[in-house]
């Protein structure tokens, strides 16, 4: 089975379209950062990572109960 994953746009400091990465990982949520580990977010992008986050932790609850 294929861990959940999701990705959310944004840009690196450069104005480049990028992405972050969340994962889970057994009862973990992992963020992977784009290359250069740094990502701009707009306020809708960052809205869309909190939307994300909130679904990763429901899985990563799931896998812990």
């Amino acid at each position: 089975m294929t861990e959940p994953r999701w990705y959310v746009g944004c840009h690196d400091p450069f104005g480049r379209d990028r992405a972050l990465t969340v994962l889970v990982e057994d009862d973990r949520v992992v963020l992977v950062p784009p290359p250069g580990a740094s990502a701009v977010l707009s306020a809708q992008q960052t809205r869309s990572l909190g939307l994300v986050l909130d679904q990763a932790a429901g899985r990563a609850d799931e896998v812990r109960a």
